[in-house]
């Protein structure tokens, strides 16, 4: 079986460092996702895995071994980039076949393999065909067959969705979680979009400014952040942070509300930050929450409606139920659900238990 380990990865352009000692192992057939703002080196970090871009320090093993002077093409791995990159004058036929053209295998044992990944990704009919006559998704499939052709040990996706729309993102999604579940082979994604990273990944890799800030199930993620930015960068909406201090029983806020918690309590005065998500705060009429403001958006769903609520000069963020949502200018009332709420060091941003 095939694993993927990155030890203490490093990238720099000339005294300019972009990575900094980036670790990470990855199972045989696991899905992995690199997720992050542009600038954070997750592409950087996939092109280095793929031999496209050199290693300034660190070590990249797949399978057990050492690949930092191989060539990409002696690394059993291939990748599908932003761009689908296929051949325009070409059957596709011929451009799944392109993966082999330096395989020994004879032609009959070429357009076998070519056969058997058209029949996977359900482009049977479509093998005569020139790209002009296919839609977005049928080429993108098209450059996913050409790697998948190859048989590697490793599938590299370089934001492959990202020039699709919203309906065919979606779509394309839904294919390449069922390749995966059909082939089992290891596959690293990258994407900035969050919606992509949960929905995909065994584990998603979250990045920043190139640091790894967090590595976990889409759950662990998504109900554990580590710190401020990943509980601010995954989920849409994202979470509401709110100002506050220690105190003996739990958390006051920057408006003078009292927040027990339970647990060690805090240092008196201790300067905090507690995060909580949109669909814990249940909203009602009136102004007897611990939150309690002014309706000034209002974003309907459909199952639901986002609300965006001016308490004291801050905008916070909730959700009400899509068929009788409070209107803009409706007083409304904000309760913390004890369960859903997350307490971080004010100026680390690092998430305190």
């Amino acid at each position: 079986m095939t694993d993927l380990i990155l030890r203490d990865l490093v990238k720099r352009y000339g005294d300019t460092e972009v990575l900094h000692s980036i670790n990470l192992h990855v199972a045989a057939g696991e899905f992995i996702v690199l997720v992050g703002p542009s600038g954070c080196g997750k592409s950087t970090t996939l092109r280095m895995i793929a031999g496209l871009e050199e290693i300034s320090d660190g070590v990249i093993e797949i399978g057990g071994n050492v690949v930092n002077n191989l060539e990409p093409k002696e690394r059993n791995i291939a990748m599908v980039f932003q761009n689908y990159a296929i051949y325009p004058h070409m059957s596709v036929r011929r451009n799944i076949g392109f993966g082999l053209k330096t395989a020994k295998l004879s032609k009959a044992e070429k357009n076998a393999r070519i056969d058997e990944v058209a029949g996977i990704l359900g482009m049977t009919d479509l093998l005569e065909r020139r790209p002009a006559q296919l839609s977005g998704g049928q080429r993108q499939r098209v450059a996913i067959g050409r790697a998948m052709v190859r048989d590697p040990a490793v599938f590299l996706f370089d934001e492959p969705l990202s020039n699709l729309d919203a309906q065919l993102r979606t779509q394309m999604r839904l294919e390449i979680k069922k390749l995966h579940n059909r082939v089992g082979r290891m596959m690293i994604f990258v994407t900035h979009d969050q919606v992509e990273a949960m929905t995909l990944a065994d584990r998603i890799v979250i990045m920043k400014d190139g640091h790894i800030q967090q590595i976990g199930t889409p759950s662990e993620v998504y109900h554990n952040p580590a710190n401020t930015f990943v509980a601010q960068f995954i989920g849409a909406p994202a979470m509401n942070l709110l100002a506050g201090e220690g105190t003996e029983g739990g958390v006051k806020l920057w408006n003078g509300t009292n927040v027990p918690l339970e647990g060690p309590g805090l240092a008196a005065g201790r300067p905090v930050t507690l995060g909580v998500r949109p669909e814990d705060l249940q909203s009602g009429p009136g102004e007897g929450g611990a939150l309690s403001g002014v309706v000034t958006v209002a974003e309907p769903l459909g199952s639901e409606t986002l609300i965006y609520v001016d308490v004291g000069g801050k905008e916070i963020v909730a959700t009400a139920p899509g068929r009788t949502p409070p209107a803009a200018g409706d007083h409304i009332a904000l309760n913390l659900s004890t369960t859903g709420l997350h307490l971080f060091d004010e100026a680390s941003g690092v998430a305190l238990t």
